[in-house]
This record gives C-alpha cells, structure tokens and sequence, in this order.
C-alpha cells in the first residue's frame, strides 16, 4: 500500500513478502534493500513493484553494508561468521544476467578472520577505517586504494576480558582514535595509541546480563560525548568515562532494536509501537502505534547529501528506514 505525502505527512510505503528464513540484517543500496538471511542475500527493487532477486543462495548473512564509492558490499557472513566483501559491479551484473569476462573474482575476504561479532565502518577525512569485533579481540582495518582497493590490517587488540557485542571507533577532535564498545556488562573504551583499556559505563542497578542496543556519538560534540543505549534505556557520558548529563532515556517499552538516525533522534523499535526521542535531551518526539503486535528487529536508515544526489532525491533531508520482521519485509520512506 502507498499512502501520498500531504504537507509534511511523511509518504509510507510497505512491501510485504514472505521469506522462506529468517532475515538477519539489511542495507540500503541507492533506494533498494539488500537483505540477508540464513540462506543467502536478496535485493527488494524499491524503484519498481517490489520484486525479490536472488543474488547469493546457500550462504548466512549476519550484517552487511554498502559503500558505493568504493563499489562494494562488507558483509559478515558464512558458517564461520568471515568479514567478505563483494563488489557491487559483480552483483549488479548478477541481477541483470550480464555475462562478463571479469579476472577477478566477485568476492574477497578481509584477512584471515573468522567468528566475527559486529562491524562498524567509520570514515575520517579521506580515510574509511573498518572496524571489526570478534569474540574477544577488536580488529581494525583501513581502506587502501587503488591499486591495492582492499582493508588492510592497522590495529589489533586480543585477549579482551570483557567480550564485545557492538562496536564503534570514535575521533576525538579531528586527532585521538578511540575504540568503544558494548559487552553483556556495560561499555568501554580502548585509547589506539597507548593501547590502554577502561570502562566507560557499567551499570550498578539492574541486573547482568545486558543487552547493548547501539553506541550514539552526540554531534557537535568533537565526538566526545555519547548516548550508550542498552536494554531499556540509554545513559550520556563522556568519552572519559564520566556521566555528562543528568538524565536518562528512558523507552516507553523495552525497545527490540534502537538505532539513532541523523536527523539528530534515536528510534526505538517495541512490540507495540514506535518511539523517536531527541538524542541530546532523551525527551519524546513522537510515537507510531503498530496496527498488531510485531517483533522488528532493526533498522537501517541512510540519509546523507552525497546518497542523495547520486540517487537523484530532490530533498536531502529524506530518509529511508527499513524495519524488518523475521517473516515480512515493511518498508518504510519516512
């Protein structure tokens, strides 16, 4: 169904398509979805009636991105959870059925890594750093260009007492790199110079285990202020490790996923409804009631000038938020 955007309404656009696995991650390629499941990745053609192409077959995908500037697809997939990369070209031709003459193979890994976590990649400047949690270690990788045009190795940090489930890399004031990341006992940082490890938050009222949901970086704050969203509400500290505000974000409901979105707000995903809060104060900015009780397991949200421009979108300021359900794809353009 379709419903216009009247003024500011925001236009709503659902797909829906039964899936034969469970869907484990998303990513947004232009305005279609790549999804991935426990069988393989698809692409939703979002330009056109909402039809499913299936790319790869006989393969689990965990989580992936698209960076289309570099034409490739990061995913962590495989029984053995590798960091693989794809080349967009070599999908895309897929799609079309083009037979091309390509040397190089569709696909490379990223290093020799295997039990992969999590995934961030993170740009700075002109440098896109990709970094990579496994059971207890913290890898990271930088994009080289051409002619080498893969990630190759630049930080290792093994033997962490606390297991990492997310992570991020932060750079303080255009200089310090920082890794932070969400264990099941609360939140900590690793300074990439000294190598030296410390707690950023760990939680003294409720009860462990935890579920870290997502690592917020506060703009305009010289990335030294976050927002560590976790179970059912989210604490602002700082880069240091010290409680910067005085208030906590509370969800209505025990949030399924939670992911922030760059209009400045965080979306938290209930059984019963949608909650978008302010990513600075916390506070309510609104609430979108499911029609029936549904479990969506994450988002995945893209709104940035250079994507709008090369997909054509006359307002930059659209956004595209993708909740899936482990049986039915809704696709929204909010």
């Amino acid at each position: 169904t379709t419903t216009e955007a009247v003024g500011d309404t925001p236009e709503i656009r659902k797909y829906k398509k039964k899936f034969t696995s469970d869907i484990l991650c998303a990513a947004l390629w232009g305005v279609n979805l790549l999804i991935g499941t426990e069988a393989g990745l698809m692409l939703l053609d979002r330009s056109g009636q909402g039809k499913v192409y299936t790319l790869i077959s006989r393969r689990r995908f965990q989580q992936m991105e698209v960076l289309e500037g570099q034409n490739i697809l990061v995913t962590i997939s495989g029984k053995k959870n590798k960091i693989r990369v794809f080349y967009l070209s070599w999908l895309n031709n897929k799609i079309f059925k083009k037979e091309v003459n390509e040397k190089r193979a569709g696909w490379v890994n990223v290093g020799e890594l295997e039990g992969c976590v999590h995934f961030k990649i993170v740009k700075y400047e002109k440098i896109k750093f990709l970094v990579i949690a496994l059971l207890d270690s913290i890898e990271i990788y930088a994009w080289a260009p051409k002619p080498y045009h893969k990630f190759m190795a630049f930080k290792s940090f093994t033997d962490l007492a606390n297991k990492p489930q997310i992570v991020d890399l932060l750079v303080e004031e255009g200089q310090r790199l920082k890794v932070v990341y969400g264990s099941n006992c609360g939140f900590h940082a690793i300074d990439v110079d000294t190598t030296s490890i410390y707690d950023l938050y760990i939680p003294s009222h409720t009860q462990l285990p935890i579920t870290p949901h997502t690592i917020v970086v506060l703009p305009n704050s010289n990335q030294m202020q976050l927002l560590l969203c976790y179970d059912n509400e989210g604490v602002y500290v700082d880069t240091g490790g010290r409680i910067s505000k005085n208030v906590i974000l509370q969800w209505g409901e025990l949030p399924t996923s939670v992911a922030y979105i760059s209009t400045g707000q965080v979306m938290g995903w209930g059984n019963k409804a949608i909650e978008i809060r302010a990513a600075e104060t916390g506070h309510l900015d609104g609430v979108f009631m499911h029609k029936k009780a549904q479990k969506l397991k994450f988002l995945c949200e893209r709104n940035d000038k250079e994507h709008s421009k090369k997909t054509h979108v006359k307002n930059s300021k659209q956004k595209y938020a993708c909740p899936l359900n482990v049986t039915e794809d809704t696709c929204k353009k909010l």
